[in-house]
């Protein structure tokens, strides 16, 4: 008994002096051994949204999935082969096998099961009419494999340059080209994560949605080479990659030209079928006409589940990426309810699964929306906002391409906040969480980190925890969060979906925004 009590009081003096005690606790849950990682179609994964809908339910928010809070999502899976799989280079008549971990076949890529053929560097490999900018222009690629540095000149946009980089337009432009193949070597300049830790992954599952390809870029060779292990791939040309690297620190052009060496693959892949899960609540608005418009909050609940060890713990929990996340949804959810709020607009809390897969539940949803189509009006995505020292500036993705930048800056203005764009778009953020699935449907959308300035003890920070956390075991529940940041942030989704929800117009996006191409409603 005296134990039960020192416990209560123990966990009384915790939520005290935590303005984020409540949100700490779903993460507490969510990112607990006993859910595994959280992979997408796993138990763990399931009894997590279990968890999610239960939280909706207390809440009084009203299933949105269907006939349910959850809406099931069915996958396809593919798993490289990699003792089956060859990759080479052919220099002379002689073989040079590549071996594979420095250098990776694309994962839930559908690849032609052999190939040999010529190869040609193409600078980024893009292609971006509205940037006047043609990396295949006068370049000879037809039948070839195209080799490219990730990446893109920073004079272009950071959205515009991130959606050319996503896989469905690289794909779409190797097609137009007549190319059978990319071979895409990491940029030093924007690696988040250690080669190292990343080619870990390579044997994984992949997925993709039932129904359609499972990835982007079916058909097509897809290679990643260890920056490291570049310089190879350029003998007998006359470039070395050291070269290519330092004009792209430079911010100058990438030659192009022909490789000497043609590469030969064989690649085997195991194929099979899942089920996951996405989680859909409704807060009914309260204006006769605007209830039947939706703003759609998200945030994803899968993480990678169990892996390779690092420092014997082979268990990738997902605490910030993005258990964080999803607590905000449920906070938002609750901070409503306890405030009264009496909104206009509707309001849709989406857990998404199969981000990690590639954006997959959101652009499940986004395609299979449990609303009708176009009545969608704007996304809010949380994802790995990352409060690890006091939120005094807000990065957010798509500031400058909506009116809901100007939302999103009216409320930070409220509490004090600075508002940035994303001050490192060489990291594709942009494209890279669930808010593009909705983007690429038409609909304006934002994404959002606790911000810092460059080169700042709180950069050092950000730079460490990517570096040595994200995508690692030790991204868990044993690690520094500042509470006071967290319950900031959740204060300003909370300020922002009133602000938009009873708004008297819907979010439009700008005039010159690229994405406002999308859109299939009014703009």
């Amino acid at each position: 008994m005296r134990l039960l009590i020192t416990l209560v009081l123990a966990a009384n003096a915790f939520a005290a002096e935590n303005p984020a005690a409540r949100w700490w606790s779903h993460i507490l849950f969510l990112a607990d051994d006993k859910l595994e990682g959280r992979n997408t179609g796993s138990e763990g994964h399931r009894k997590a949204a279990q968890y999610v809908a239960g939280e909706f339910e207390k809440l009084g928010l009203k299933p949105a999935g269907g006939a349910a809070y959850v809406q099931p999502v069915k996958l396809t899976t593919s798993k490289i082969l990699e003792s089956e799989c060859s990759l080479a280079i052919v220099r002379a008549g002689a073989v040079e096998p590549l071996t594979l971990g420095d250098a990776n076949f694309g994962r839930g890529q559908k690849h032609v099961e052999s190939l040999e053929a010529p190869l040609v560097f193409a600078g980024y490999a893009l292609k971006i009419p509205e940037a006047k900018h043609d990396d295949f222009a006068g370049l000879d690629v037809k039948g070839k494999v195209v080799v490219y540095l990730s990446g893109a000149p920073e004079s272009i946009p950071g959205p515009v340059r991130a959606h050319f980089s996503s896989g469905s337009e690289r794909s779409r432009m190797l097609r137009e080209v007549g190319a059978v193949g990319a071979i895409g070597i990491q940029n030093p300049r924007s690696t988040d994560v250690p080669w190292a830790r990343s080619t870990l992954s390579r044997l994984q599952m992949s997925m993709g949605l039932a129904g359609g390809s499972t990835d982007e870029t079916g058909g097509l060779l897809s290679v990643s080479v260890n920056a490291e292990r570049a310089e190879k791939w350029f003998e007998g040309s006359g470039h070395t990659f050291a070269e290519i690297t330092a004009l792209d620190r430079a911010g100058k052009t990438l030659p192009r030209f022909a490789l000497p060496v043609p590469v030969r693959a064989k690649v085997r892949v195991e194929t099979g079928d899942a089920e996951s899960q996405n989680v859909v609540a409704l807060l009914p608005g309260r204006d006769k006409k605007l209830s039947h418009e939706y703003i759609v909050m998200t945030a994803h609940l899968d993480h990678l589940g169990s892996g390779a060890p690092i420092k014997g713990d082979g268990i990738y929990n997902g605490a910030m990426d993005n258990a964080s996340g999803i607590a905000t949804l449920i906070e938002v959810a609750a901070g409503l309810r306890e405030s009264k709020a009496k909104l206009r607009r509707s309001v849709l809390f989406l857990a998404v699964t199969g981000e990690e897969k590639g954006l997959l539940g959101s652009r499940f949803y986004a395609n299979n929306p449990t609303v009708p189509k176009g009545s969608i009006v704007a996304n809010l995505n949380s994802d790995m906002f990352m409060p690890l020292f006091p939120l005094k500036i807000l990065t957010t993705m798509g500031l400058d391409e909506s009116s809901l930048g100007d939302s999103i800056r009216k409320v930070a203005a409220s509490m004090g906040i600075t508002v940035e764009a994303d001050p490192e778009p060489e990291r594709n953020r942009f494209i890279r969480s669930d808010q593009y699935s909705f983007i690429r449907g038409g609909v304006p959308a934002l994404a959002f980190k606790v911000g810092y300035v460059k080169d700042s003890p709180e950069s050092a920070i950000a730079k460490k925890w990517i570096a040595e956390r994200y995508h690692a075991p030790s991204d868990d529940v044993n690690q520094p969060v500042d509470f006071s940041a967290a319950a900031d942030f959740n204060r300003v989704m909370q300020k922002l979906l009133v602000e938009i929800a009873n708004a008297d117009d819907r979010p439009r996006w700008k005039p010159d925004s690229f994405f406002r191409r999308f859109a299939k409603g009014p703009s």
